[in-house]
């Protein structure tokens, strides 16, 4: 069944990124042939957007790829630089389309605005067609969700330029081509902001978004027997992957074991975890104190009984 989602995936970011292609092609052209930056800045974008789409489709075919030596965890990384790529592919054509906008609004040109109406019109099919497509799984795959936005983006860019064509036809408002282009410009870097934050976060091994880590570690103190949670970490491997490394200080020599399989499965059903991996320290029936040091400012590790050169109060990355 995961195999045939991915397959079904990498299916529609190859459809999806052929039908923009197409669309921008001809609208590029209509736009050129009619003077109208409307329909060009709406052509940019939408290359703007075959091009995030193609880095889609590539890290989706990228993330099947097995796992090496060298790349143990595979390529599932590559969804998560490629809506960091995409998000700033929109940044930068956003700020290309205002600069033109605002020049032009000096003297606008005279533009036919029915075809500017029709071929914005096909757009608003096309893209929200192509969003029906990747629609499936776009909340918790960050780089579904940056198609899936890029797509519904897409359409109601077409819609404003509708209603930009419909002006300029009937109320001979020319004017309206540059500003359509400047509210462009605006909405796709208001609407890149927060792809692009949630990009750089993963990009950065960031807690993912939906995952209180406060939570999680007041849920495995609640555990029986665990006295201290210290090294927690949470990060995204992947689309749909998340995983957390923790060190669980517990008194006794009970079913270690049987214990953390029982933790891994609530992980997974409370948090969504399903790539954990948990360490276990025996305490001595007291809360362990992540803080107590050795001389010179080593940790004394009371499992094994003798002095690391590494500090239990925080990591080499300053985490506790």
């Amino acid at each position: 069944m995961h195999g045939h989602s991915h397959a079904d995936g990498t299916r529609a970011f190859a459809w999806v990124t052929l039908i923009n292609l197409a669309y921008t092609a001809l609208e590029a052209g209509y736009g050129f042939a009619t003077n109208s930056l409307a329909l060009l800045s709406d052509a940019l974008h939408n290359f703007g957007d075959v091009l995030g789409l193609g880095l889609a489709w590539g890290a989706a075919v990228l993330a099947k790829r097995p796992p090496t030596e060298r790349h143990t965890y595979g390529w599932r990384r590559a969804t998560l630089l490629s809506p960091l790529a995409n998000a700033l592919l929109l940044v930068a054509f956003s700020g290309a389309l205002g600069w033109e906008a605002i020049r032009r609004f000096n003297a606008p040109p005279e533009v036919p605005g029915l075809p500017v109406m029709v071929v914005a019109a096909i757009g608003i099919a096309i893209n929200l067609g192509a969003a029906w497509l990747v629609r499936d799984g776009h909340a918790h795959d960050l780089n579904r969700r940056g198609a899936f936005l890029h797509l519904v983006a897409d359409a109601a860019v077409s819609l404003v330029a509708v209603l930009a064509g419909a002006g300029m036809w009937w109320l001979g408002w020319t004017w309206l081509d540059p500003a359509t282009a400047l509210l462009v410009a605006v909405v796709v870097a208001i609407g890149s902001f927060g792809l692009l934050r949630d990009a750089f976060n993963a990009a950065m091994d960031a807690v993912p978004r939906g995952i209180d880590q406060n939570q999680v570690r007041g849920w495995l103190l609640q555990q029986p027997g665990v006295s201290a949670v210290h090294h927690l970490h949470i990060w995204s491997l992947g689309a749909g992957e998340i995983a957390m490394t923790a060190h669980l200080v517990r008194a006794g020599d009970a079913d270690h074991d049987a214990f953390i399989d029982r933790l891994n499965d609530g992980l997974d059903e409370r948090f969504g975890i399903n790539h954990p991996t948990l360490q276990i320290e025996r305490g001595h029936g007291a809360a362990h104190d992540c803080n107590d040091r050795a001389p010179h400012g080593q940790a004394i590790d009371r499992h094994h009984g003798h002095v690391h050169g590494h500090g239990h109060g925080s990591d080499e990355f300053g985490h506790p």
